[in-house]
């Protein structure tokens, strides 16, 4: 699993386990878990062992790292999809040791470290100081309330590559501060996807891309989701349509349909490192 991944702002996706539990309403309608279940596994919560994989799984960035040494390129590479890598959990340590083993052996990949834990990152990372340049540490940021609860132990990290994953966008948020004290290098935006997802006010998205574009911070709109504004999606009646005070009316689609075209555009950006 992860080769070539259907991530828009990944190329690959790597897990050094799968399960996790949650912590926060961007948690409440999980697509790993349902995903998990689906597979019949029961790996979510703190009471249920996790799943690690196979040594053919943890073979493959080697195999991307080769592959981008012989193209020329740099990769992207997602992890974790299918958990969390910060999370404090008895039986973890080890995983996580062969981790950072496998990451600084793979210098033509850039591992996108994403987590709704920043508060544990330093004392499970093995930088002090210096992080490697192709570490790029993240946080999802549903609202304000984690907004302001989280970014402040991201910044404080002693590196550079800081982005942050706004979905599913819960709330209207504001990143000024960070933007404009330039510790936060990279923003991705979305709505929720799942039979129970919340739709988002397409307004929240457009002022984070105003906010981004204002202060020269790379914004990408990863997808409206299974809701989307009715305006915005050409041809197909959707399949519900809801009026809850919204700019907007919202309507339910397949997200294949729904798309990612934000006021007229794909928000595509790029942090130059990661181009």
């Amino acid at each position: 699993m992860g080769y070539q991944s259907k991530i828009e702002w990944t190329d690959h996706t790597f897990n050094p386990w799968w399960g996790c539990t949650k912590v926060s309403p961007a948690c409440d309608n999980c697509y790993a878990e349902a995903f998990s279940r689906r597979l019949g596994m029961n790996i979510w919560s703190s009471k249920n062992e996790r799943r690690f994989l196979s040594d053919a799984n943890w073979r493959l960035p080697e195999k991307w790292n080769k592959q981008a040494e012989l193209d020329g390129t740099t990769a992207r590479v997602f992890c974790a999809s299918m958990g969390d890598l910060f999370e404090w959990k008895r039986g973890l340590t080890k995983q996580r040791e062969k981790l950072w083993s496998l990451v600084e052996k793979t210098p033509s990949l850039n591992w996108l470290l994403l987590t709704k834990r920043p508060h544990l990152v330093a004392r499970l990372v093995p930088w002090t100081s210096g992080w490697p340049a192709n570490v790029w540490i993240g946080a999802t940021v549903e609202n304000q309330k984690w907004v302001d609860k989280r970014l402040p132990f991201l910044t404080a990290l002693p590196t550079e590559n800081v982005f942050l994953s706004c979905e599913p966008l819960l709330d209207e948020i504001s990143l000024t501060p960070w933007l404009e004290q330039d510790v936060v290098s990279w923003v991705i935006a979305g709505g929720e996807s799942g039979g129970n997802a919340r739709p988002s006010e397409p307004h929240w998205f457009y002022a984070l891309r105003d906010e981004c574009v204002e202060w020269g911070v790379p914004f990408h709109f990863k997808q409206w989701g299974v809701w989307a504004p009715t305006s915005a999606v050409e041809g197909p009646i959707p399949r519900r349509r809801i009026d809850i005070g919204f700019s907007t009316p919202m309507g339910r689609y397949p997200k294949s349909i729904s798309g990612r075209v934000l006021d007229g555009e794909i928000w595509d950006e790029l942090p130059t490192a990661l181009q």
